[in-house]
């Protein structure tokens, strides 16, 4: 590589630098200054309180909360999208969850992008990364199976996509095609068990069992060849 392919790789480096750490001073200053969340309200009862007061802005509300839950790992989406089919019926809140995780999604996979690894360290506490060695057409097909089956955290995998540069329509319709079956399904769950009927019980016991079994099977077994094309940085 040339000197001017060195001092242009050292100009992008530079800007990344200054853009992840401008995010991460404005993080701190929220953080610091800007008025005190009330974490209640990521948990699925003080969800349920909360857009219930707010009446008509109450999906707007759960629709962030969502995004929020996909930019911040610890913070659980699934219990509040069975919360969402109790609150509004398994179509509205399948659709407002659909809604909120696809737009959280694209939210993470634009900072793995563009800020890259250490911003992602920053949020979530580690880095994970796909590796393109089969194309990009085998990753998109791995992003639609992890949506589709929850065997990974729906934010680490947004991430990963970003940092691995994984083409934005690949991605975007792997995602938004995968999260939809388990999507509804969870908000069917939430209404059914809300009704009290047995086969929202069985339904929300499988899901469990799906979202626990899929990632011991993937360590162990290396299902869907997942464990060859994630590597953890």
């Amino acid at each position: 590589m040339g000197d001017r392919g060195c001092q242009r790789l050292r100009r992008l480096s530079s800007r990344r630098n200054v853009a992840l750490a401008a995010f991460l001073l404005a993080l701190l200053a929220y953080g610091s200054f800007g008025p005190q969340p009330d974490w209640a309200l990521l948990t699925p009862e003080g969800l349920a309180r909360n857009v219930r007061n707010l009446g008509p802005l109450g999906p707007l509300l759960y629709i962030g909360v969502l995004v929020l839950s996909v930019i911040v790992s610890p913070i659980p989406g699934a219990p509040l999208a069975v919360a969402a089919g109790a609150i509004w019926g398994p179509f509205l809140a399948g659709s407002y969850t659909v809604a909120g995780g696809f737009a959280g999604s694209l939210v993470a996979y634009s900072i793995g992008l563009t800020l890259g690894r250490g911003a992602v360290r920053a949020l979530v506490g580690k880095t994970i990364y796909f590796t393109t060695q089969r194309g990009q057409c085998y990753v998109g097909w791995l992003i639609f199976v992890t949506r589709l089956l929850p065997a990974l955290s729906f934010d680490l995998v947004s991430y990963a996509a970003g940092i691995s540069g994984v083409a934005w329509p690949i991605y975007a319709i792997a995602t938004l095609l995968g999260m939809m079956p388990s999507t509804f399904l969870l908000t069917y769950a939430g209404a059914t068990v809300k009704l009290g009927h047995f086969s929202g019980l069985l339904l929300s016991a499988g899901l469990l069992g799906l979202m626990l079994g899929l990632p011991w099977g993937i360590r162990r077994y290396n299902w869907l060849g997942l464990r060859d094309a994630i590597r953890l940085a």
